[in-house]
């Protein structure tokens, strides 16, 4: 199999390391030189493949292989998911797994892209409080998020999800003009979420 970039400045580098190997004479043959060029290519393409299989064992860097770890920890297989999601989903699963206390919740909730959160105990109503700090609004794949929570909170409690928003308050101390306001050009969302 022919490699498809042969003269890429890393398969050159390796053919250099490969003609500096060989004894002199063969410095000035052409027959030696294009047969080592093609073969560094044909070596940099293996490196490249093999990098990419050995990629997938690891969660954070797995791309084609987010089926099997998906198959592994008894997801559904969702293709059409972003892979950061599908990584936030399987990392969840993961880390779910043992007894369920604040800071497993907390690590479970942790592992989707969503910035920080506080996740708090409500005794009195039986119910697990979840806030989302870090970020401002609903995160992307909230719906992911409260199925990972749901699966491993025991049944008799409830899960509540809280989000924040820019509060009166810190807009009052942002201290802007109408005019400046008007001039950030932001449509309402993305001013709920923004920080001053």
């Amino acid at each position: 199999m022919l490699s498809e970039s042969p003269e890429s400045p890393k398969s050159q580098a390796i053919a250099l390391g490969m003609l500096d190997a060989l004894p002199k004479y063969y410095a000035d043959s052409h027959i030696v030189a294009n047969l080592t060029s093609r073969e560094a290519a044909e070596l940099f393409d293996y490196q490249e493949r093999l990098r990419d299989v050995l990629d997938q064992f690891f969660v954070l860097s797995a791309t084609w292989g987010l089926d099997i770890w998906e198959e592994i920890c008894g997801l559904p297989i969702q293709e059409g998911k972003p892979d950061d999601q599908r990584r936030s989903v399987i990392l969840s699963k993961m880390r779910g797994a043992g007894t369920v206390t604040v800071p497993v919740i907390h690590e479970v909730v942790d592992a989707f892209e969503n910035g920080e959160v506080s996740v708090r105990e409500d005794f009195e109503n039986y119910e697990v409080v979840v806030t989302f700090i870090g970020k401002r609004g609903r995160p992307p794949n909230v719906d992911d998020v409260k199925d990972a929570v749901r699966e491993i909170l025991p049944a008799h409690l409830n899960v509540r999800f809280e989000y924040t928003y820019l509060r009166w308050e810190e807009l009052d101390a942002a201290a802007l003009t109408w005019d400046r306001l008007d001039a950030m050009n932001m449509t309402w969302d993305d001013l709920e979420v923004w920080k001053p």
